[in-house]
């Protein structure tokens, strides 16, 4: 498919640009443009019912009152990163993983799947577009939001006939603020994420929607991010509002939650995962409970406790709190392998370390 190329008006000039990225913080400065691909039942192509793509300037949405997603909240998004290589070109970090589970979220909320090839194709297009907002500052990014979401005007529970799939880019530095060597996690007991046949696999707005109220207790309460239980037992760890976890242990394993429709398949999880075996360590996906947390890290049989995700990277969790007490993991601070990790994880995506695994692709 071809992308129309649309003039922009009025870009940001030069100046007001470089004063913009000089100090970006994370989501909140975006680039002069955006991509918009358009789908309808009843169109025929060679792609289904994706049509009409284009790159033009970021722009307000006009949507009628009874878009569809303002009703039933068909809404998906993906978040994944640009970045600028030693020789000044860019790359993306395993893309068509995004495309892939941009599509597993689509068929859980009945949407219309995108072809993976025009997925990382638009990704493309908007970073070789807008590659003077990179930001040359320590842990710069160009962070890339792909959405859909139903476009259909119509009051009805069924599944919509019209979407939209957008792009945006925003410059980013370090997610979390420079001098926190590791988070404070709170454990909810009275929310859950997800449930058992719902939609926690899914990357879709509602699941963050129901995140905030516990993390906004957990910040009340003097913690950086919120752990949830599973819903069923109230025991088993599942995940942070956006992050996933893995447990190191002084015997050189490690477990990670399993995946089982109620916790998000991260990319960063699944790739965290491959980078630990390469270092000979053994990792088990099994379930974790939260009394077995505690215990492990007052015996000191846990070592290490790491959130991941695309925004945060690798963030050790230092200290664990919840209506019945706290706990501190190792010292509370950064351990080896969350270091090690990270800067392993971070070199492969900048290309400043091998690539073993072909994940990066160059644009």
């Amino acid at each position: 498919m071809d992308f129309a190329q649309l003039p922009h008006p009025a870009p940001v000039p030069g100046e007001s640009r470089a004063q913009a990225i000089a100090d970006p913080g994370f989501g909140s400065v975006f680039t002069d443009h955006m991509v918009t691909i358009d789908y309808h039942a009843d169109h025929s192509g060679d792609l289904g019912g994706w049509h009409d793509a284009r790159i033009g300037p970021r722009e307000a949405l006009s949507l009628d009152p009874a878009c569809a997603v303002l009703h039933y909240a068909q809404e998906i998004f993906e978040g994944l990163k640009a970045y600028r290589h030693p020789d000044g070109s860019f790359a993306l970090f395993r893309p068509y993983e995004n495309a892939r589970r941009l599509n597993q979220s689509a068929e859980r909320l009945a949407m219309p799947t995108l072809p993976e090839d025009l997925f990382v194709e638009a990704c493309r297009q908007l970073v070789l577009k807008d590659r003077d907002w990179f930001p040359d500052i320590e842990g710069g990014s160009l962070y890339l939001r792909p959405f859909m979401f139903a476009s259909e005007a119509f009051l009805g529970v069924r599944p919509a006939r019209e979407y939209k799939f957008i792009v945006i880019a925003s410059p980013v530095g370090n997610y979390f603020k420079s001098g926190v060597p590791a988070v404070s996690i709170w454990v909810s007991q009275d929310y859950v994420r997800a449930a058992p046949g719902g939609t926690g696999a899914a990357k879709t707005g509602g699941n963050y929607a129901a995140s905030l109220v516990p993390q906004a207790e957990a910040i009340a309460k003097g913690h950086d991010q919120v752990v949830f239980l599973d819903a069923v037992e109230r025991r088993w760890i599942e995940e942070l509002g956006g992050m996933n976890l893995f447990f190191a242990f002084a015997d050189g394993s490690v477990i990670t939650p399993p995946l089982g429709g109620t916790i998000l398949p991260g990319i960063t999880r699944d790739s965290l995962i491959a980078l630990l075996r390469d270092e000979g360590l053994t990792v088990r996906e099994e379930r974790y409970a939260i009394d077995q947390w505690r215990a492990d890290a007052e015996s000191g049989r846990l070592v290490e406790t790491l959130a991941c995700g695309t925004a945060a990277v690798v963030t050790p969790v230092g200290k664990v709190a919840g209506p019945d007490g706290g706990f501190t993991i190792g010292s509370g601070g950064p351990g080896q392998l969350a270091g090690k990790l990270r800067d392993r994880l971070v070199g492969i995506q900048k290309g400043t370390q091998p690539d073993p695994h072909g994940w990066v692709v160059r644009l």
